[in-house]
Protein backbone atom coordinates (compact mmCIF):
# COMPACT_ATOMS: atom_id res chain seq x y z
CA UNK A 1 0.00 0.00 0.00
CA UNK A 2 0.98 3.66 0.47
CA UNK A 3 3.69 2.96 3.05
CA UNK A 4 5.49 0.20 1.16
CA UNK A 5 7.70 2.92 -0.35
CA UNK A 6 8.30 4.58 2.98
CA UNK A 7 9.92 7.98 2.90
CA UNK A 8 10.43 10.53 5.63
CA UNK A 9 7.78 12.74 4.01
CA UNK A 10 5.23 9.89 4.02
CA UNK A 11 5.91 9.19 7.70
CA UNK A 12 5.51 12.89 8.41
CA UNK A 13 2.14 12.96 6.66
CA UNK A 14 0.94 9.92 8.62
CA UNK A 15 2.09 11.52 11.89
CA UNK A 16 0.10 14.67 11.06
CA UNK A 17 -3.04 12.58 10.43
CA UNK A 18 -2.55 10.70 13.71
CA UNK A 19 -1.78 13.86 15.68
CA UNK A 20 -4.95 15.52 14.48
CA UNK A 21 -7.10 12.42 15.05
CA UNK A 22 -8.14 11.46 11.50
CA UNK A 23 -8.48 7.70 12.07
CA UNK A 24 -10.11 6.95 8.72
CA UNK A 25 -7.08 8.19 6.76
CA UNK A 26 -4.74 6.31 9.12
CA UNK A 27 -6.55 3.02 8.35
CA UNK A 28 -6.56 3.81 4.63
CA UNK A 29 -2.84 4.62 4.43
CA UNK A 30 -1.79 1.55 6.43
CA UNK A 31 -3.93 -0.83 4.39
CA UNK A 32 -6.43 -1.48 7.17
CA UNK A 33 -10.15 -2.07 6.81
CA UNK A 34 -12.01 1.13 5.96
CA UNK A 35 -15.65 1.72 6.66
CA UNK A 36 -17.73 4.54 5.22
CA UNK A 37 -15.44 7.53 4.45
CA UNK A 38 -15.31 10.03 7.28
CA UNK A 39 -14.04 13.54 6.70
CA UNK A 40 -12.52 15.30 9.69
CA UNK A 41 -14.38 18.30 11.01
CA UNK A 42 -13.73 21.53 9.07
CA UNK A 43 -11.39 22.90 11.76
CA UNK A 44 -9.41 19.65 11.97
CA UNK A 45 -9.07 19.48 8.18
CA UNK A 46 -7.77 23.04 8.14
CA UNK A 47 -5.21 22.22 10.88
CA UNK A 48 -4.04 19.12 8.98
CA UNK A 49 -3.43 21.12 5.81
CA UNK A 50 -1.57 23.85 7.71
CA UNK A 51 0.63 21.25 9.47
CA UNK A 52 1.42 19.54 6.16
CA UNK A 53 2.88 22.73 4.73
CA UNK A 54 2.48 25.33 1.98
CA UNK A 55 1.67 22.91 -0.88
CA UNK A 56 -1.21 21.42 1.08
CA UNK A 57 -2.38 24.89 2.04
CA UNK A 58 -2.68 25.47 -1.72
CA UNK A 59 -4.64 22.23 -1.93
CA UNK A 60 -7.02 23.54 0.74
CA UNK A 61 -7.40 26.81 -1.14
CA UNK A 62 -8.34 24.83 -4.26
CA UNK A 63 -10.88 22.77 -2.28
CA UNK A 64 -12.41 26.02 -1.05
CA UNK A 65 -13.36 26.73 -4.67
CA UNK A 66 -15.36 23.48 -4.92
CA UNK A 67 -18.69 23.95 -3.11
CA UNK A 68 -20.02 21.30 -5.50
CA UNK A 69 -17.90 18.78 -3.55
CA UNK A 70 -17.87 20.03 0.05
CA UNK A 71 -20.55 21.44 2.37
CA UNK A 72 -20.62 25.15 3.12
CA UNK A 73 -18.97 24.72 6.55
CA UNK A 74 -15.84 23.27 4.94
CA UNK A 75 -15.78 25.94 2.22
CA UNK A 76 -15.99 28.69 4.83
CA UNK A 77 -13.21 27.17 6.97
CA UNK A 78 -10.87 26.47 4.06
CA UNK A 79 -11.42 29.97 2.68
CA UNK A 80 -9.51 31.33 5.69
CA UNK A 81 -6.32 29.51 4.64
CA UNK A 82 -3.51 31.92 3.81
CA UNK A 83 0.07 31.34 2.73
CA UNK A 84 1.74 32.19 6.03
CA UNK A 85 5.39 31.36 5.35
CA UNK A 86 8.54 33.21 6.32
CA UNK A 87 10.21 35.11 3.44
CA UNK A 88 13.32 33.78 1.73
CA UNK A 89 16.58 35.62 2.46
CA UNK A 90 17.30 38.42 0.02
CA UNK A 91 20.63 36.91 -1.03
CA UNK A 92 18.87 33.76 -2.32
CA UNK A 93 16.16 35.80 -4.04
CA UNK A 94 18.77 38.01 -5.69
CA UNK A 95 20.40 34.94 -7.25
CA UNK A 96 17.09 33.91 -8.87
CA UNK A 97 16.49 37.45 -10.18
CA UNK A 98 19.95 37.64 -11.75
CA UNK A 99 19.48 34.23 -13.40
CA UNK A 100 16.17 35.28 -14.96
CA UNK A 101 17.05 38.77 -16.22
CA UNK A 102 18.24 39.15 -19.82
CA UNK A 103 20.69 41.86 -18.68
CA UNK A 104 22.52 42.57 -15.46
CA UNK A 105 20.46 43.50 -12.41
CA UNK A 106 22.25 46.87 -12.09
CA UNK A 107 21.43 47.88 -15.68
CA UNK A 108 17.77 46.91 -15.24
CA UNK A 109 16.80 48.25 -11.80
CA UNK A 110 17.98 51.37 -10.08
CA UNK A 111 16.80 50.09 -6.69
CA UNK A 112 15.10 46.98 -5.24
CA UNK A 113 13.67 46.87 -1.75
CA UNK A 114 15.13 43.69 -0.13
CA UNK A 115 12.12 43.54 2.24
CA UNK A 116 9.25 41.67 0.56
CA UNK A 117 5.84 43.31 0.50
CA UNK A 118 4.23 39.84 0.40
CA UNK A 119 5.51 36.28 0.88
CA UNK A 120 3.64 33.16 -0.21
CA UNK A 121 4.35 29.46 -0.55
CA UNK A 122 5.28 29.74 -4.23
CA UNK A 123 6.78 33.23 -4.52
CA UNK A 124 7.39 36.53 -2.80
CA UNK A 125 6.99 40.07 -4.08
CA UNK A 126 9.36 43.04 -3.85
CA UNK A 127 9.01 46.67 -4.84
CA UNK A 128 11.59 47.99 -7.31
CA UNK A 129 12.32 50.96 -9.58
CA UNK A 130 13.40 50.45 -13.16
CA UNK A 131 16.41 52.25 -14.52
CA UNK A 132 14.04 54.66 -16.35
CA UNK A 133 12.28 55.58 -13.08
CA UNK A 134 9.08 53.50 -13.37
CA UNK A 135 7.94 51.76 -10.16
CA UNK A 136 7.31 48.02 -10.54
CA UNK A 137 6.45 44.97 -8.48
CA UNK A 138 8.62 41.92 -9.05
CA UNK A 139 7.24 38.51 -8.14
CA UNK A 140 10.07 36.00 -7.65
CA UNK A 141 9.69 32.23 -7.37
CA UNK A 142 11.11 30.72 -4.19
CA UNK A 143 14.37 28.81 -4.83
CA UNK A 144 13.86 25.03 -4.97
CA UNK A 145 10.07 25.23 -4.78
CA UNK A 146 9.66 23.22 -8.01
CA UNK A 147 11.35 20.17 -6.41
CA UNK A 148 9.18 20.44 -3.28
CA UNK A 149 6.03 20.75 -5.36
CA UNK A 150 7.00 17.73 -7.49
CA UNK A 151 7.52 15.58 -4.37
CA UNK A 152 4.24 16.59 -2.75
CA UNK A 153 2.33 16.18 -6.03
CA UNK A 154 3.59 12.59 -6.22
CA UNK A 155 2.36 11.91 -2.68
CA UNK A 156 -1.01 13.54 -3.35
CA UNK A 157 -1.49 11.35 -6.41
CA UNK A 158 -0.63 8.29 -4.30
CA UNK A 159 -3.22 9.16 -1.66
CA UNK A 160 -5.79 9.98 -4.36
CA UNK A 161 -5.18 6.58 -5.94
CA UNK A 162 -6.00 4.91 -2.61
CA UNK A 163 -9.11 6.98 -1.98
CA UNK A 164 -10.27 6.40 -5.57
CA UNK A 165 -10.66 2.69 -4.78
CA UNK A 166 -13.37 3.42 -2.24
CA UNK A 167 -17.01 4.07 -3.10
CA UNK A 168 -16.55 7.64 -1.86
CA UNK A 169 -13.60 8.18 -4.20
CA UNK A 170 -15.50 6.81 -7.19
CA UNK A 171 -18.59 8.85 -6.41
CA UNK A 172 -16.64 12.13 -6.33
CA UNK A 173 -14.02 11.15 -8.94
CA UNK A 174 -11.10 11.79 -6.60
CA UNK A 175 -8.54 10.89 -9.26
CA UNK A 176 -9.81 13.72 -11.50
CA UNK A 177 -9.85 16.14 -8.58
CA UNK A 178 -6.23 15.29 -7.72
CA UNK A 179 -5.23 15.68 -11.36
CA UNK A 180 -7.01 19.04 -11.54
CA UNK A 181 -5.17 20.22 -8.42
CA UNK A 182 -1.76 19.05 -9.58
CA UNK A 183 -2.20 20.79 -12.94
CA UNK A 184 -3.29 23.99 -11.17
CA UNK A 185 -0.28 23.80 -8.85
CA UNK A 186 2.15 23.13 -11.70
CA UNK A 187 0.62 26.06 -13.58
CA UNK A 188 1.35 28.35 -10.60
CA UNK A 189 5.03 27.64 -11.15
CA UNK A 190 4.77 29.22 -14.61
CA UNK A 191 4.55 33.01 -14.29
CA UNK A 192 4.18 33.36 -18.07
CA UNK A 193 0.73 31.84 -17.67
CA UNK A 194 -0.23 34.25 -14.88
CA UNK A 195 1.08 37.17 -16.93
CA UNK A 196 -1.05 36.16 -19.93
CA UNK A 197 -4.14 35.90 -17.70
CA UNK A 198 -3.42 39.36 -16.30
CA UNK A 199 -3.02 40.80 -19.77
CA UNK A 200 -6.27 39.26 -21.00
CA UNK A 201 -8.25 40.59 -18.03
CA UNK A 202 -6.69 44.01 -18.58
CA UNK A 203 -7.76 44.02 -22.23
CA UNK A 204 -11.28 42.77 -21.45
CA UNK A 205 -11.87 45.45 -18.83
CA UNK A 206 -10.41 48.35 -20.80
CA UNK A 207 -13.77 49.22 -22.37
CA UNK A 208 -17.18 48.55 -20.89
CA UNK A 209 -20.75 49.73 -21.25
CA UNK A 210 -21.55 48.67 -17.69
CA UNK A 211 -19.00 50.68 -15.70
CA UNK A 212 -16.42 53.44 -15.97
CA UNK A 213 -13.34 51.46 -17.03
CA UNK A 214 -11.06 54.33 -16.03
CA UNK A 215 -11.90 53.57 -12.39
CA UNK A 216 -10.77 49.93 -12.54
CA UNK A 217 -7.10 48.96 -12.87
CA UNK A 218 -5.30 45.74 -13.75
CA UNK A 219 -1.51 45.92 -13.61
CA UNK A 220 0.44 46.25 -16.86
CA UNK A 221 2.90 43.40 -17.52
CA UNK A 222 6.50 44.16 -18.54
CA UNK A 223 6.96 41.27 -20.95
CA UNK A 224 10.60 42.03 -21.78
CA UNK A 225 11.52 41.23 -18.15
CA UNK A 226 9.00 38.47 -17.37
CA UNK A 227 9.99 34.78 -17.38
CA UNK A 228 8.57 31.54 -15.98
CA UNK A 229 10.12 32.34 -12.58
CA UNK A 230 10.08 36.14 -12.58
CA UNK A 231 7.03 38.34 -13.08
CA UNK A 232 7.56 42.10 -13.46
CA UNK A 233 4.47 44.31 -13.51
CA UNK A 234 3.27 47.84 -12.84
CA UNK A 235 3.38 48.94 -9.20
CA UNK A 236 -0.08 49.88 -7.89
CA UNK A 237 0.06 52.11 -4.83
CA UNK A 238 -2.82 51.39 -2.51
CA UNK A 239 -4.20 49.39 0.41
CA UNK A 240 -6.51 46.37 0.73
CA UNK A 241 -10.05 47.52 0.12
CA UNK A 242 -11.26 46.75 3.65
CA UNK A 243 -8.54 49.03 5.05
CA UNK A 244 -9.41 51.91 2.71
CA UNK A 245 -10.21 55.41 3.92
CA UNK A 246 -13.24 56.63 1.97
CA UNK A 247 -13.08 60.15 3.46
CA UNK A 248 -15.33 61.86 5.98
CA UNK A 249 -18.20 64.32 5.93
CA UNK A 250 -16.09 66.81 7.90
CA UNK A 251 -13.86 67.14 4.85
CA UNK A 252 -16.81 67.77 2.60
CA UNK A 253 -16.85 64.19 1.31
CA UNK A 254 -19.64 61.62 1.27
CA UNK A 255 -18.02 58.33 2.38
CA UNK A 256 -21.25 56.35 1.93
CA UNK A 257 -21.61 57.52 -1.66
CA UNK A 258 -17.98 56.51 -2.31
CA UNK A 259 -18.55 53.08 -0.75
CA UNK A 260 -21.67 52.59 -2.88
CA UNK A 261 -19.76 53.61 -6.01
CA UNK A 262 -16.93 51.15 -5.25
CA UNK A 263 -19.25 48.18 -4.63
CA UNK A 264 -21.30 49.00 -7.72
CA UNK A 265 -18.07 49.16 -9.77
CA UNK A 266 -16.97 45.74 -8.47
CA UNK A 267 -20.32 44.10 -9.14
CA UNK A 268 -20.55 45.44 -12.66
CA UNK A 269 -16.93 44.56 -13.47
CA UNK A 270 -17.33 40.98 -12.28
CA UNK A 271 -20.71 40.52 -13.93
CA UNK A 272 -19.09 41.53 -17.21
CA UNK A 273 -16.25 39.06 -16.66
CA UNK A 274 -18.61 36.19 -15.84
CA UNK A 275 -21.60 36.74 -18.13
CA UNK A 276 -20.10 38.59 -21.10
CA UNK A 277 -16.40 37.71 -21.33
CA UNK A 278 -16.65 34.19 -19.90
CA UNK A 279 -13.19 34.74 -18.40
CA UNK A 280 -13.08 35.98 -14.80
CA UNK A 281 -10.77 36.64 -11.88
CA UNK A 282 -11.64 33.70 -9.62
CA UNK A 283 -10.11 34.88 -6.34
CA UNK A 284 -11.55 38.32 -5.42
CA UNK A 285 -10.87 38.06 -1.69
CA UNK A 286 -10.17 41.34 0.20
CA UNK A 287 -6.40 40.97 -0.18
CA UNK A 288 -6.65 40.92 -3.97
CA UNK A 289 -8.87 44.01 -4.21
CA UNK A 290 -6.93 47.23 -3.61
CA UNK A 291 -8.16 50.79 -3.15
CA UNK A 292 -5.54 53.03 -4.76
CA UNK A 293 -4.38 56.42 -3.54
CA UNK A 294 -6.09 58.14 -6.47
CA UNK A 295 -9.49 56.57 -5.68
CA UNK A 296 -9.45 53.82 -8.28
CA UNK A 297 -9.91 50.08 -7.58
CA UNK A 298 -7.32 47.49 -8.63
CA UNK A 299 -7.54 43.73 -9.20
CA UNK A 300 -4.38 41.91 -8.08
CA UNK A 301 -3.06 38.34 -8.34
CA UNK A 302 -4.70 37.05 -11.52
CA UNK A 303 -3.18 33.57 -11.29
CA UNK A 304 -6.52 31.87 -10.63
CA UNK A 305 -9.13 32.44 -13.33
CA UNK A 306 -12.37 30.77 -14.33
CA UNK A 307 -13.91 30.20 -17.74
CA UNK A 308 -17.54 29.80 -18.84
CA UNK A 309 -18.80 28.88 -22.29
CA UNK A 310 -21.81 30.79 -23.74
CA UNK A 311 -24.23 27.94 -22.94
CA UNK A 312 -23.19 27.89 -19.25
CA UNK A 313 -23.43 31.68 -19.12
CA UNK A 314 -27.02 31.57 -20.35
CA UNK A 315 -28.02 28.76 -17.96
CA UNK A 316 -26.45 30.57 -14.98
CA UNK A 317 -28.29 33.76 -15.92
CA UNK A 318 -31.57 31.84 -15.91
CA UNK A 319 -30.58 30.15 -12.63
CA UNK A 320 -30.13 33.57 -11.05
CA UNK A 321 -33.65 34.50 -12.14
CA UNK A 322 -35.02 31.17 -10.88
CA UNK A 323 -33.47 31.87 -7.47
CA UNK A 324 -34.98 35.36 -7.43
CA UNK A 325 -38.39 33.84 -8.31
CA UNK A 326 -37.87 30.96 -5.82
CA UNK A 327 -38.79 28.58 -8.65
CA UNK A 328 -37.82 25.05 -7.53
CA UNK A 329 -38.95 23.35 -10.74
CA UNK A 330 -36.86 25.65 -12.93
CA UNK A 331 -33.83 25.23 -10.64
CA UNK A 332 -34.08 21.45 -11.09
CA UNK A 333 -34.31 21.70 -14.88
CA UNK A 334 -31.35 24.07 -15.10
CA UNK A 335 -29.25 21.89 -12.79
CA UNK A 336 -29.75 18.92 -15.10
CA UNK A 337 -28.76 21.09 -18.07
CA UNK A 338 -25.53 22.04 -16.28
CA UNK A 339 -24.66 18.43 -15.36
CA UNK A 340 -21.43 16.98 -16.76
CA UNK A 341 -23.18 13.97 -18.32
CA UNK A 342 -26.56 12.29 -18.50
CA UNK A 343 -27.18 10.50 -15.21
CA UNK A 344 -30.25 8.74 -13.83
CA UNK A 345 -31.94 11.28 -11.57
CA UNK A 346 -35.33 11.17 -9.90
CA UNK A 347 -36.67 14.54 -11.10
CA UNK A 348 -39.52 14.69 -8.58
CA UNK A 349 -37.10 14.17 -5.69
CA UNK A 350 -34.76 16.86 -7.05
CA UNK A 351 -37.66 19.31 -7.37
CA UNK A 352 -38.85 18.52 -3.83
CA UNK A 353 -35.35 19.09 -2.45
CA UNK A 354 -35.16 22.48 -4.15
CA UNK A 355 -38.65 23.36 -2.93
CA UNK A 356 -37.67 22.59 0.70
CA UNK A 357 -34.43 24.54 0.28
CA UNK A 358 -36.10 27.64 -1.21
CA UNK A 359 -39.10 27.58 1.12
CA UNK A 360 -37.13 29.18 3.97
CA UNK A 361 -36.62 32.29 1.81
CA UNK A 362 -40.34 32.84 1.11
CA UNK A 363 -40.82 35.35 3.92
CA UNK A 364 -37.63 37.33 3.20
CA UNK A 365 -37.46 40.36 0.98
CA UNK A 366 -35.14 39.99 -2.02
CA UNK A 367 -32.77 42.57 -0.54
CA UNK A 368 -32.23 40.24 2.44
CA UNK A 369 -31.34 37.16 0.39
CA UNK A 370 -27.68 36.14 0.29
CA UNK A 371 -27.47 34.98 -3.32
CA UNK A 372 -24.10 33.26 -2.98
CA UNK A 373 -25.37 31.28 0.02
CA UNK A 374 -28.44 30.22 -1.97
CA UNK A 375 -26.21 29.09 -4.86
CA UNK A 376 -24.05 27.11 -2.43
CA UNK A 377 -27.25 25.36 -1.29
CA UNK A 378 -28.18 24.72 -4.93
CA UNK A 379 -24.83 22.91 -5.33
CA UNK A 380 -25.49 21.03 -2.08
CA UNK A 381 -28.83 19.76 -3.40
CA UNK A 382 -27.15 18.65 -6.63
CA UNK A 383 -24.45 16.84 -4.64
CA UNK A 384 -27.06 15.07 -2.47
CA UNK A 385 -28.75 13.84 -5.64
CA UNK A 386 -25.40 12.57 -6.98
CA UNK A 387 -25.38 15.05 -9.87
CA UNK A 388 -21.84 15.84 -11.02
CA UNK A 389 -21.44 19.46 -12.09
CA UNK A 390 -18.44 20.94 -13.97
CA UNK A 391 -15.63 22.18 -11.74
CA UNK A 392 -15.83 25.69 -13.19
CA UNK A 393 -19.17 26.10 -11.40
CA UNK A 394 -17.30 25.77 -8.13
CA UNK A 395 -15.06 28.67 -9.13
CA UNK A 396 -18.14 30.64 -10.18
CA UNK A 397 -19.84 30.04 -6.81
CA UNK A 398 -16.68 30.88 -4.85
CA UNK A 399 -16.16 34.06 -6.87
CA UNK A 400 -19.76 35.11 -6.28
CA UNK A 401 -19.42 34.41 -2.54
CA UNK A 402 -16.15 36.36 -2.22
CA UNK A 403 -17.55 39.27 -4.19
CA UNK A 404 -20.77 39.43 -2.21
CA UNK A 405 -18.87 39.10 1.09
CA UNK A 406 -16.49 41.96 0.25
CA UNK A 407 -19.34 44.15 -1.02
CA UNK A 408 -21.34 43.74 2.20
CA UNK A 409 -18.27 44.53 4.31
CA UNK A 410 -17.43 47.66 2.30
CA UNK A 411 -21.04 48.82 2.05
CA UNK A 412 -23.45 47.15 4.53
CA UNK A 413 -26.35 49.10 3.01
CA UNK A 414 -25.90 47.56 -0.44
CA UNK A 415 -29.04 46.20 -2.11
CA UNK A 416 -27.88 43.37 -4.34
CA UNK A 417 -31.19 43.18 -6.19
CA UNK A 418 -30.85 46.83 -7.29
CA UNK A 419 -27.35 46.03 -8.56
CA UNK A 420 -28.40 42.86 -10.40
CA UNK A 421 -31.69 43.94 -12.02
CA UNK A 422 -30.37 46.27 -14.74
CA UNK A 423 -27.50 43.90 -15.52
CA UNK A 424 -29.79 40.88 -15.99
CA UNK A 425 -32.15 42.93 -18.18
CA UNK A 426 -29.20 43.93 -20.36
CA UNK A 427 -27.94 40.33 -20.40
CA UNK A 428 -31.22 38.99 -21.78
CA UNK A 429 -31.33 41.76 -24.36
CA UNK A 430 -27.81 40.81 -25.48
CA UNK A 431 -28.73 37.11 -25.59
CA UNK A 432 -31.80 37.86 -27.71
CA UNK A 433 -30.30 40.50 -30.02
CA UNK A 434 -26.55 39.91 -29.69
CA UNK A 435 -23.85 42.45 -28.97
CA UNK A 436 -24.64 44.23 -32.25
CA UNK A 437 -28.46 44.43 -32.76
CA UNK A 438 -28.15 45.85 -36.30
CA UNK A 439 -25.88 43.00 -37.35
CA UNK A 440 -28.29 40.44 -35.81
CA UNK A 441 -31.22 42.08 -37.62
CA UNK A 442 -29.42 41.98 -40.98
CA UNK A 443 -28.44 38.32 -40.45
CA UNK A 444 -32.07 37.44 -39.63
CA UNK A 445 -33.25 39.32 -42.74
CA UNK A 446 -30.82 37.33 -44.90
CA UNK A 447 -32.02 34.05 -43.36
CA UNK A 448 -35.66 35.03 -44.05
CA UNK A 449 -34.77 35.94 -47.63
CA UNK A 450 -33.06 32.58 -48.15
CA UNK A 451 -36.05 30.78 -46.61
CA UNK A 452 -38.54 32.69 -48.80
CA UNK A 453 -36.57 31.83 -51.97
CA UNK A 454 -36.22 28.14 -51.11
CA UNK A 455 -39.71 27.50 -49.69
CA UNK A 456 -41.73 27.52 -52.99
CA UNK A 457 -39.39 25.01 -54.61
CA UNK A 458 -39.42 22.74 -51.52
CA UNK A 459 -43.25 22.88 -51.33
CA UNK A 460 -43.46 22.01 -55.05
CA UNK A 461 -41.19 18.96 -54.55
CA UNK A 462 -43.30 17.82 -51.58
CA UNK A 463 -46.54 18.10 -53.58
CA UNK A 464 -44.99 16.22 -56.52
CA UNK A 465 -44.01 13.33 -54.26
CA UNK A 466 -47.43 13.21 -52.61
CA UNK A 467 -49.31 13.17 -55.94
CA UNK A 468 -46.93 10.66 -57.55
CA UNK A 469 -47.12 8.32 -54.53
CA UNK A 470 -43.33 8.28 -54.15
CA UNK A 471 -43.28 9.88 -50.70
CA UNK A 472 -41.77 7.54 -48.12
CA UNK A 473 -41.91 7.85 -44.35
CA UNK A 474 -39.05 6.40 -42.34
CA UNK A 475 -40.25 5.79 -38.80
CA UNK A 476 -38.02 4.50 -36.02
CA UNK A 477 -39.87 3.33 -32.93
CA UNK A 478 -37.66 2.46 -29.95
CA UNK A 479 -38.30 -0.47 -27.61
CA UNK A 480 -39.86 -2.81 -30.23
CA UNK A 481 -36.98 -5.30 -30.35
CA UNK A 482 -38.24 -7.31 -27.39
CA UNK A 483 -41.78 -7.35 -28.83
CA UNK A 484 -40.45 -8.52 -32.20
CA UNK A 485 -38.46 -11.36 -30.60
CA UNK A 486 -41.48 -12.45 -28.54
CA UNK A 487 -43.70 -12.53 -31.64
CA UNK A 488 -41.06 -14.50 -33.56
CA UNK A 489 -40.87 -17.08 -30.75
CA UNK A 490 -44.64 -17.37 -30.60
CA UNK A 491 -44.86 -17.84 -34.40
CA UNK A 492 -42.18 -20.53 -34.30
CA UNK A 493 -43.95 -22.44 -31.54
CA UNK A 494 -47.25 -22.13 -33.36
CA UNK A 495 -45.67 -23.53 -36.51
CA UNK A 496 -44.22 -26.48 -34.58
CA UNK A 497 -47.60 -27.08 -32.94
CA UNK A 498 -49.32 -27.20 -36.35
CA UNK A 499 -46.59 -29.55 -37.63
CA UNK A 500 -46.93 -31.88 -34.62
CA UNK A 501 -50.70 -31.92 -34.99
CA UNK A 502 -50.43 -32.67 -38.71
CA UNK A 503 -48.03 -35.57 -38.08
CA UNK A 504 -50.33 -37.06 -35.47
CA UNK A 505 -53.39 -36.77 -37.75
CA UNK A 506 -51.45 -38.23 -40.69
CA UNK A 507 -50.15 -41.11 -38.58
CA UNK A 508 -53.67 -41.86 -37.31
CA UNK A 509 -55.11 -41.93 -40.85
CA UNK A 510 -52.33 -44.23 -42.13
CA UNK A 511 -52.65 -46.56 -39.12
CA UNK A 512 -56.41 -46.81 -39.55
CA UNK A 513 -56.10 -47.83 -43.25
CA UNK A 514 -52.79 -49.75 -43.09
CA UNK A 515 -52.96 -52.86 -45.33
CA UNK A 516 -49.22 -53.66 -45.33
CA UNK A 517 -46.42 -53.82 -42.79
CA UNK A 518 -44.68 -50.92 -44.53
CA UNK A 519 -47.62 -48.59 -43.84
CA UNK A 520 -47.70 -49.73 -40.19
CA UNK A 521 -44.00 -48.88 -39.84
CA UNK A 522 -44.60 -45.47 -41.45
CA UNK A 523 -47.45 -44.78 -39.02
CA UNK A 524 -45.23 -45.71 -36.08
CA UNK A 525 -42.38 -43.46 -37.31
CA UNK A 526 -44.80 -40.51 -37.73
CA UNK A 527 -46.15 -41.02 -34.19
CA UNK A 528 -42.61 -41.19 -32.76
CA UNK A 529 -41.54 -38.06 -34.63
CA UNK A 530 -44.65 -36.15 -33.49
CA UNK A 531 -44.04 -37.25 -29.89
CA UNK A 532 -40.40 -36.09 -29.91
CA UNK A 533 -41.27 -32.76 -31.47
CA UNK A 534 -44.12 -32.30 -29.00
CA UNK A 535 -41.87 -33.07 -26.01
CA UNK A 536 -39.20 -30.66 -27.32
CA UNK A 537 -41.80 -27.91 -27.76
CA UNK A 538 -43.11 -28.38 -24.19
CA UNK A 539 -39.57 -28.49 -22.75
CA UNK A 540 -38.42 -25.33 -24.59
CA UNK A 541 -41.56 -23.45 -23.55
CA UNK A 542 -41.10 -24.38 -19.89
CA UNK A 543 -37.39 -23.46 -19.94
CA UNK A 544 -38.09 -20.04 -21.49
CA UNK A 545 -40.31 -19.16 -18.55
CA UNK A 546 -43.19 -18.12 -20.77
CA UNK A 547 -45.55 -20.91 -19.73
CA UNK A 548 -48.04 -18.93 -17.69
Amino acid sequence: MFLTQTTSRQREILEVFLRNGWDYMRRLLTGGKTDEPQLPTPAVLRNILVDLGPVYVKFGQLLSTRPDLLPAAYIEELSTLQDEVPPVNWTDIEVVIRQQLPQSLESTFSTIDPRPVAAGSIAQTHKAILIDGREVAIKVQRPGIDAIVAQDISLIRGVADLVARTEFGQMYDIDSLAEEFTKALEAELDFIREASFTDQLRRNLTNSRWFDSSQLVVAEIYWDLTTAKLLVMEWLDGVPILAADFGSEQNGQDPQAKRAAVTSLLFRAFFQQVYIDGFFHADPHPGNLFYLRDGRVALLDCGMVGRLDPRSQQILTEMLLAIVDLDAQRCAQLTLQLADSAQPVILSRLENDYDRMLRKYYNLSLSQINFSQVFYEVLQVARNNKIHLPSNLGLYAKTLANLEGVARLVNPEINLLDEIKPLITDLFRRQLLGANPLQSLLRTALDLKSLSLQSPRQIELLLDRVTSETLQWNLSVRGLDNLRRTMDDAASRLSFSVLVGSLIIGAALISNNAQTSELSWLSTILFATASLLGLWLVFSTIRSGRLR
